[in-house]
This record gives structure tokens, C-alpha cells and sequence, in this order.
């Protein structure tokens, strides 16, 4: 299905070989701002509390898009993940999250915004329409999966907080509380990352449609090994851009230093777009296995650019050389 969005962003002209698409990129931004619909932000009176984990969500609607697969197991997924913060093993978010805390729950909005606030989760969530959506999940280590997340668009809160001129990216960090997350706990089976988790989109690929803040997996609220109680999910990307327990988005002129880009910069660049022509430098993404097709004689399947997703985003990076801006 081909998305058509007028979502995009002053890109430095280093990243581009067009000057008329850098341009043309600034009007389009201005004109999706400019001709959003305001929808207004409760801030004194917090709303009804939102069920706790795994409880069954309500009003979600079918959302716009969807990749037509087979579903990867409610198990599969909630027990086989990346969630650094509580180990470095896939067992390891399901079997140390168990007592992890998500209410309350604030997220803080900062930085380029004429609206910044700190809300309470319940109020950043209840304006928004929950829509279920069936998106791939391609991690760098070669695995994928077929989640149907509960969501709703990022583009969304981003012209609620009505982001300045300036604004050219979004930084988003993790909550850091090593009494919670032991993961951030010097030596315990961490990675070595600098603490908090922190992460980043440029400013169109955060207000494109595809990209959404998810609250919920399978209809249920969010598992705390999957993030909760608030997560990004960019599907073109490989699983690690897609940031889990939020409790900041900061509005910034310079492109965020990530987590992984200050960890090891050789293997993990700002964009990490899903491209099967650009290696990791310890094994190849030519090929990946998704979870759940397990059987010896089941072959790995190709790796599809912007993990099947291009035509709705390869525009967002026209005039790049997507080798170098890894």
C-alpha cells in the first residue's frame, strides 16, 4: 500500500545531493504542522487509571496498515526479547520485569516545543485512538517477528506539543532506575551501555505515519518485558531504534548521540534503516531467521529493505547514501 504523507525534515545539506528536495522537504513539514487538527491536552484533573499489564484494552480500532503474515506466538514474543535494561539475555526482560512498576508514570516533553509538560501517563495517552497494528520486527542479530501492537501515531503528540522551527529530531530516553532494571546494574549481565537507553528519529521519520507509540501488544496492555508502559515502534528499523519505557521526548536541533552510536559507532549508526546490503561487521543481514519457523529444514528468509516496508519510506531518504548513513 503506498502511504502518502507530506511528513519531512530540514536535513543537513552534508546528508542530501538535492538542494530542491531539502527545500521541498521544509514546506511539506510546515504545511503537515500548520494543517494538523489541535486536539487539546487534559493537564490538571488525571484521568481514569489504565488497566494494569496484560489486561485486555478496550476501543482499540483495526489500524490503517498491517503486514498480511502469519503472527509470531503471544509466547514467542513476550518471552524472547531485547530489553537491555533487565539483562543482556532474551530470557532475561521476561524473567526480571515481573515486578517492574508502571504506575504512576510520567513522560516528560522538552526542548524545541511551544507546549512542554511533564503528563501523567493516563493523560498522554487519552486523546488518542488505539489502533491495532500487525508490523514486522527485524532485529541487527538476524531474527525477526510478526507483532500486532496497540498504538497510536507518534505524529500525533508531536503536533499537540507543536514542535519549533528548530526542531529537527527527537531524542527519547529510557527510565534509569537500577533498584527496578538490573540490567543497569554495573555487572549484572549488562552490555556496557551508558545509562539511560536513549535513542532518536529524525523529525520526519517521527511524524511519519508508520511510526507509532505503543501501549499495548495481542489487544492486551503492554507486557513489562516489552516495554511497558509506553514504547516506540519504527518498523522499517531494526529493533533496537525502537525505544521502550519512555519517560522523556526531547525536540532538538542536532542529531542525538544514541545509546548504541556511543557504545560502538562502527557497528550501529543513528539511522539503522533494515538493509540487506549493509553488513554488521560480526555477521551478515542478508538473511534472517523469524521466530517461530524454527525447523532444521526451514531456510531463512531474505531481508527485505526497510524491512518490507520501502515503499512508504525509502522517499524520507532520497539523495543519501544509505551505506555511509548506516
Amino acid at each position: 500500500m503506498l502511504i502518502k504523507s507530506k511528513t519531512v525534515a530540514d536535513i543537513p545539506a552534508s546528508e542530501i545531493t538535492d538542494r530542491r528536495i531539502y527545500l521541498e522537504r521544509r514546506r511539506f513539514l510546515a504545511e503537515a504542522l500548520a494543517g494538523a487538527v489541535a486536539v487539546s491536552l487534559p493537564l490538571s484533573a488525571p484521568a481514569a487509571g489504565l488497566p494494569a499489564p496484560g489486561a485486555k484494552l478496550t476501543d482499540v480500532r483495526k489500524g490503517p496498515y498491517g503486514a498480511d503474515e502469519k503472527l509470531t506466538s503471544y509466547r514467542d514474543v513476550t518471552s524472547y526479547n531485547n530489553f537491555y535494561e533487565f539483562g543482556s539475555d532474551k530470557g532475561d526482560p521476561a524473567k526480571y520485569a515481573k515486578e517492574f512498576r508502571t504506575r504512576p508514570w510520567t513522560v516528560t516533553i522538552e526542548g524545541e516545543v511551544r507546549r512542554p509538560a511533564v503528563y501523567q501517563l493516563e493523560d498522554f495517552i487519552k486523546p488518542h485512538a488505539l489502533e491495532d497494528r500487525i508490523y514486522r520486527l527485524r532485529c541487527v542479530e538476524g531474527w525477526s517477528m510478526v507483532i500486532p501492537w496497540v498504538g497510536f501515531p507518534l505524529a500525533d503528540v508531536i503536533r499537540r506539543v507543536e514542535p519549533t522551527p528548530r526542531a529537527r529530531y527527537v531524542e527519547f530516553t529510557t527510565l534509569h532506575d537500577p533498584k527496578q532494571m538490573p540490567g543497569q546494574r554495573p555487572g549484572f549481565l549488562g552490555t556496557g551501555l551508558d545509562w539511560p537507553y536513549v535513542e532518536g528519529l529524525r523529525l520526519d521519520e517521527a511524524l511519519h505515519p508508520l511510526t507509532i507509540l505503543a501501549v499495548g501488544l495481542y489487544g492486551e496492555v503492554l507486557p513489562n518485558q516489552n516495554g511497558a508502559p509506553l514504547r516506540l515502534v519504527a518498523p522499517w528499523k531494526y529493533g533496537f531504534k525502537s525505544v521502550k519505557s519512555i519517560v522523556r521526548m526531547r525536540f532538538v536541533e542536532n542529531q542525538p548521540v544514541t545509546a548504541w552510536m556511543k557504545a560502538n559507532p562502527r557497528e550501529y549508526g543513528f539511522y539503522s534503516n533494515v538493509n540487506p546490503d549493509v553488513d554488521h561487521p560480526r555477521w551478515s543481514q542478508a538473511r534472517e531467521r523469524r521466530i517461530g519457523e524454527d525447523s532444521l529444514f526451514t531456510p531463512k528468509r531474505r531481508t527485505l529493505p526497510f524491512n518490507g516496508y520501502a515503499e512508504q519510506v525509502a522517499r524520507l531518504y532520497a539523495g543519501m547514501d544509505l551505506k555511509k548513513y548506516f
